[in-house]
Formats: C-alpha cells, sequence, structure tokens
C-alpha cells in the first residue's frame, strides 16, 4: 500500500447530535471524484475527541464502506490511553482500515521513553500499518526525531505526521529514520516545504473543501513540475489562513455547510465561528471561487 499525495482529514459532518451518515458518504464520494489520495477518518478534523466509541467505530466503518477500496482509508485511532489506543487501533484493523493513525499521548505529557513505549506496546499488539502523529501545539509534547528514528525500526511503525510547522526537525527526522519511512506534512502550510526535502504528502484541512487543488500541487510535485505545484502552494495559502481562523475544525465545517455539504453543528465545547471572523472567512470563500 502507497501512501502519498494529499490525504483528507475528513470532517465528521453531525445532525441533531448524530453523526449525519448520508452527508458523510457524499463528502467521501466529492473526495474521490476530485482527485484524494486517501481518507482519514476520526483525526482532529473528524472531532475524535467527542465521538463515543461506538460513533468513532461506526464512522470508521463507514469510510471503509464508502471508500470501497477505491483508496486508502488511515483510521484515526489514537489517545492518550495505551490500552484505548490498542482497542481502537484493534477495531480498525479489523473493520478493515489500511493504517491507523495514532497521535501523541496528551494532557499526561509522557517523556521521549514513554512515548517510545507506547508506540512500542500497540505495534506488537496488532499488525495493521501505524503512522504515528507529533502536534506539539494540541497534546503538550513534542516527539524528537531520535525517537521516531527508534520507532522506525519496528515493523509496522511506517510513517509520521509531522505538525511542528519546524523543517529543521522534519529533516532530523527524515536523516534519522529508516529508509522508506513516510513523512507526512499535518500542517497544509508545509505541505510543498516539506514534499521538497524528502516528504511523500500531506494529511490535509484544506483538501475538506478544496480537495482538486491540494491533489494537484502533490502530483505536480511529484511529476516533476516544481512552477506548478508552487504556484498552487501560493493559490491555496489564504484558504489555508482561512481555515484557522479560529480552532479547527470550526471553520472547515463552516465553509463545508456553506458549500451545502453538511449541517453547521459542532459538539461542544467547540460552537459556531464568531460573526466578525464568519464575514472575513465568508468572502475569503468567495474570492477562491469556494462558493
Amino acid at each position: 500500500m502507497k501512501f502519498q499525495g494529499s490525504m483528507t482529514a475528513i470532517v465528521t459532518p453531525f445532525k441533531n447530535d448524530r453523526v449525519d451518515e448520508k452527508a458523510f458518504k457524499g463528502l467521501i464520494e466529492f473526495q474521490i471524484k476530485n482527485g484524494a489520495d486517501a481518507i482519514v477518518p476520526c483525526g482532529t478534523t473528524g472531532e475524535s475527541a467527542t465521538l463515543s466509541y461506538e460513533e468513532h467505530e461506526r464512522v470508521v466503518e463507514l469510510a471503509i464502506e464508502a471508500v470501497n477500496g477505491r483508496i486508502p482509508v488511515i483510521a484515526g485511532a489514537g489517545s492518550n490511553s495505551t490500552q484505548e489506543t490498542i482497542m481502537l487501533t484493534r477495531h480498525a484493523e479489523k473493520a478493515g482500515a489500511d493504517a491507523a493513525l495514532l497521535i501523541t499521548p496528551y494532557y499526561n505529557k509522557p517523556t521521549q521513553e514513554g512515548l517510545y513505549q507506547h508506540y512500542k506496546a500497540i505495534a506488537e499488539a496488532v499488525d495493521i500499518p501505524i503512522i504515528l502523529y507529533n502536534v506539539p501545539s494540541r497534546t503538550g509534547v513534542n516527539m524528537l526525531p531520535e525517537t521516531v528514528a527508534r520507532l522506525s525500526e519496528i515493523k509496522n511503525i511506517i510513517g509520521i505526521k509531522e505538525a511542528t510547522g519546524n523543517l529543521q526537525q522534519v529533516s532530523d527526522t527524515i536523516e534519522f529514520a529508516g529508509k522508506g519511512f513516510v513523512i507526512l506534512s499535518g500542517d497544509d502550510f508545509t505541505t510543498l516545504p516539506i514534499l521538497s526535502i524528502g516528504g511523500h504528502g500531506v494529511i490535509s484541512v484544506t483538501s475538506n473543501i478544496a480537495p482538486k487543488e491540494v491533489s494537484q500541487m502533490c502530483k505536480a510535485f511529484f511529476d516533476g513540475n516544481i512552477d506548478k505545484a508552487k504556484k498552487l502552494h501560493y493559490k491555496l495559502q489564504s484558504l489555508h489562513r482561512a481555515m484557522f481562523i479560529e480552532t479547527n475544525p470550526m471553520p472547515v465545517k463552516t465553509a463545508l455547510a456553506m458549500m451545502g455539504k453538511i449541517a453547521e453543528e459542532f459538539r461542544l465545547p467547540l460552537v459556531k465561528m464568531g460573526e466578525a471572523n464568519r464575514k472575513k472567512f465568508e468572502k475569503t470563500l468567495k474570492d477562491n471561487g469556494v462558493i
């Protein structure tokens, strides 16, 4: 299984506080039709923190069912509890996901050795390919390149989603990790820079609303058309900024609602965007032809 290109960290649409299965399947069709290279359900953008275990498992199953083998499904299955992560990862494996995306444990802030032992225990409990996820701004802990290098020696730990925004750290990770270790940008702004130093793709928020452009940028880079990739990178910048005008996934779900694809509904503690930001946001979407 090849993990390369534009992979969408897909939102979880709600309707009357339940997962809107019809809208979710529609989003997946929209992604595949417009060139997405993988679907990533139950990540941060999918509001995994507020899904019940039953909902989490159902969303993963729905994604696998809707994708129907056309592109890979990378199931978010991380937690700050090792046993809970093993439970969710085993489910992803049993359901037929192609890989599991596992965030570093948040709140309890393990040491580097604790991070190593956490992932090692999970890798030994399953056979599914594992992609690490490092996002210190949300978790309070930064997994260092040396730790990633140790983990890359474990057979089914195949890559990392890197969202530090630190190109030196990404470079060190590429240098220290095992050959063929997959490096994915976890931050839309850094996708092209990370590709240029040896990365393989992005797990993207912006591709929820602009799947064709994010996919084309990655494809242009791998085809050797750097000028086209660069143009698309800068074309997408204003959308990337808009996606983080307030806490993700509030802006991207608002955009999808404006596009008529989902209801504008969140799980507390996330709420609707503030009115001033919403007006600026709507103008950016219109300027970019999204709505």
